[in-house]
């Protein structure tokens, strides 16, 4: 019997048990940039309020309007959490340490001389 693209064989029952495949449809989604997060938690859920600061060199009170929130249980954002790090550590492996204190990114005048 030929296989059928859309109809393929089940797997061998062991490798279906405890195990789901999730497809994730992204068609519809809407990208977002941030450049600043802010985050908080509760017993239950932890929040991520994402936003742009058009001026993040700027001194003084600035608002900035958060654009996005996501909220999370917790087991989600200890998932999340670590994926994030693999993510950025293999990063710096490839480009280098990233430097997250923008004041030691910026050559200041100082430095020009």
């Amino acid at each position: 019997m030929a296989d059928n693209p859309l109809n393929p064989p089940t797997a061998a029952p062991q490798e279906q048990e405890g195990q789901v495949r999730i497809e994730l449809d992204d068609s519809g989604v809407d990208g977002l940039y941030s450049n600043l997060c802010r985050v908080s938690s509760t017993p239950e859920e932890v929040i991520l309020d994402l936003a742009l600061n058009p001026n993040p060199m700027g001194a003084g009170v600035q608002k900035v309007r958060v654009s996005q929130r996501v909220i999370l249980n917790h087991f989600t954002a200890k998932r999340l959490a670590a994926l994030q790090s693999a993510t950025v550590q293999r990063h710096e492996q490839v480009f280098g340490r990233l430097e997250t204190d923008i004041r030691k990114r910026v050559q200041g005048e100082s430095a020009a001389r």
